[in-house]
């Protein structure tokens, strides 16, 4: 499914109005708008500070819950790759 670039600005912007983010953390606040938008089940990023956070992902997905979004998993690269410890 793709998302309306429209909807995941306005996604993106209540992520700043409800206080998820500040209004210089807009980037980050539309990558997680767009990947809500567009049904994936899971980020992955090393962006500790503004995206990979308890609290913020609990925000982000309150506000996508209150938009009608799924929740979304929000990972760091440790956590989804998995290593053969054999090799």
């Amino acid at each position: 499914m793709f998302s309306d670039s429209r909807e995941s600005f306005e996604l993106a912007d209540a992520y700043l109005h409800r206080g998820v983010l500040g209004p210089g953390s807009r980037a980050d606040a539309l990558h997680v708008a767009l990947a809500t938008t567009g049904g994936a089940d899971v980020i992955v990023s090393w962006n500790y500070k503004h995206i990979v956070n308890l609290r913020r992902i609990r925000l982000f997905n309150s506000v996508n819950l209150e938009w009608g979004y799924n929740p979304v998993e929000i990972r760091t690269p440790q956590e989804v790759l998995q290593y053969d410890e054999a090799i």
